[in-house]
């Protein structure tokens, strides 16, 4: 089934430029078990050495990214995730019943920019960037969108680490009650368009660096 997922993938963006260096890690759906099969994938796709080691910005095309679908890319070494979000998604996001299931719902703890500390924790609303990394040891979460299913009626979806159990929202706030202490970091970034998403660099007048996050 990988092998299948990751040849639409290529057929989808095949004429796309190596600068874009995307992994469909999951389009629409990601299985719990996503993260330990995507992993090598997304290291094969790897940018250039000396731009990683330089921490460069990279620019991403998300023109071919639908609604409920996910990108990941890589910036200095680590997973970056990059959702498009339906309406029914974000009007989650926004429902009490779900901000009561999580221990930092306002975004209070510094794991994003100031541009990021909304109820959607993004620029754009639709649009989410995180760095796809669980805050408790250091594992891959699992895109998970879709309500109900394997973890429960209540699950609303988005992310589960399937490492420890943690579980984060699709805004990646995590829940309350699991291993992970705090949200999932969202890296600098900004638009150079409206289909080109720059990771590493930050909207003018802001000087957010990832490295003053409470954790990563």
């Amino acid at each position: 089934m990988a092998e299948s997922a990751q040849a639409k993938a290529v057929a989808a963006h095949g004429d796309g430029t190596r600068r874009d260096f995307l992994v469909l890690t999951a389009v629409a759906l990601g299985g719990i078990g996503a993260a330990a099969a995507a992993w090598p994938l997304i290291s094969s796709m790897n940018p250039a050495k000396d731009t990683l080691a330089a921490g460069a910005p990279v620019d991403i095309d998300i023109s071919h990214l639908q609604p409920g679908q996910q990108l990941v890319v890589l910036w200095r070494s680590r997973p970056i995730f990059i959702v498009n979000r339906t309406p029914d998604e974000l009007k989650t996001l926004q429902d009490p019943a779900t901000a009561g299931q999580l221990r930092d719902a306002a975004s209070a703890i510094l794991q994003q920019p100031d541009y990021a500390k909304n109820w959607h924790r993004s620029i754009k609303p639709e649009l989410l960037v995180l760095v796809g990394i669980c805050t408790h040891l250091g594992c891959i979460p699992s895109f998970v969108p879709t309500p109900g299913g394997s973890l429960g009626s209540n699950w609303p979806g988005g992310y589960f680490c399937p490492c420890h159990g943690s579980r984060y929202d699709l805004a990646g706030r995590v829940f309350a009650g699991v291993p992970a202490p705090f949200n999932l970091p969202v890296p600098p970034y900004n638009f150079v368009s409206d289909t080109v998403v720059r990771i590493g660099e930050n909207p003018a007048g802001s000087t957010f660096d990832l490295n003053s996050v409470q954790q990563l």
